[in-house]
């Protein structure tokens, strides 16, 4: 087997369990000019009792492509991403709600283990699944990418989105119990596509932290970029992804770099220059230089 290749079971070798002995399950999905994504999105979901999709005004093709496995599209302004998945989530009528993002795949494999899973599932209030990501043409396995554990799975009533926006996270009132199966994660189309959403994810992040009276550090700035690399590149084995392990701590690195910029640009100009003067300081001190008082140590 290739080692590169994520494990699958064709469909005809999933083993399938009735509504009946499982309970129903809907898929929920939210989506925004995806036409490149929601199809295969969906497909891997047709097995689902119920799909709702809600679309938040697409002026591409994504809510037309939907309507192909669902009647549900419901289409809504966009309210950021922790109230529109809840919103997803509340027009749910199954006894399982499994969420997804319209660049994830339930793959066959994943599926058999769901419904085998939810024919005694116990008191769990929800499941999570290792996320598998696949970028610049390689499944990603290292440097904090996976196994990136996902809850995506919980009972009707018992499981919420939390978080701040963009960062959201599932949350679930009671026992999480874990799947063994990987979700697929296509993330990111190419590396254009990538900066592109560093560029929007960081805009989303720095005006929520305006709005909360923080400010912008050049110490941090300055600091966390290159601690967030050695992270990612050394102790996470992100150097066993080749280039794109590389790629992948370089980036992340920047996004740090990227929210601290924003947050420091527009608030206090003049930031940078004492920060590089108390940088030039410390240095000087550190070096056995001149002290404060002019005098020679």
């Amino acid at each position: 087997m290739d080692p590169e290749r994520p494990r699958t079971v064709t469909r005809d070798a999933v083993t399938t369990a009735s509504p009946q002995a499982r309970g129903r399950v809907s898929a929920v999905v939210i989506c925004g000019n995806e036409e490149s994504n929601i199809d295969a999105c969906l497909s891997s979901l047709s097995w689902c009792d119920e799909i709702v999709v809600v679309d938040s005004q697409s002026t591409d093709r994504s809510a037309e492509i939907a309507r192909k496995y669902t009647d549900r599209v419901i289409q809504r302004p966009w309210p950021g991403y922790v109230a529109q998945k809840n919103f997803a989530i509340d027009q749910a009528t199954g006894d399982w709600i499994l969420s997804l993002d319209a660049d994830e795949r339930c793959t066959p494999a994943l599926r058999e283990a769901i419904e085998k899973t939810l024919i005694s599932p116990g008191a769990a209030a929800g499941f999570r699944f290792r996320r598998l990501v696949r970028y610049l043409g390689r499944w990603i396995r290292h440097g904090g990418w996976y196994p990136d554990w996902k809850l995506r799975l919980v009972r009707r009533g018992h499981g919420r989105w939390e978080g701040r926006d963009p960062h959201d996270k599932l949350v679930a009132d009671g026992p999480v119990r874990d799947v063994n199966a990987d979700l697929l994660h296509f993330t990111y189309r190419n590396f254009a596509h990538q900066i592109r959403t560093i560029n929007h994810f960081s805009d989303v992040v720095t005006n929520s932290w305006r709005r909360d009276g923080k400010r912008g550090s050049f110490l941090k700035m300055l600091i966390l970029p290159p601690a967030k690399f050695i992270e990612c590149w050394i102790f996470k084995l992100g150097i066993l992804d080749g280039l794109p392990g590389l790629i992948i701590a370089l980036s992340t690195a920047f996004y740090v770099f990227s929210k601290q910029v924003k947050l420091w640009e527009p608030i206090d100009p003049g930031a940078m220059r004492r920060g590089i003067a108390a940088l030039f300081l410390i240095a000087a001190v550190l070096c056995g230089g001149p002290s404060l008082t002019g005098q020679d140590p």
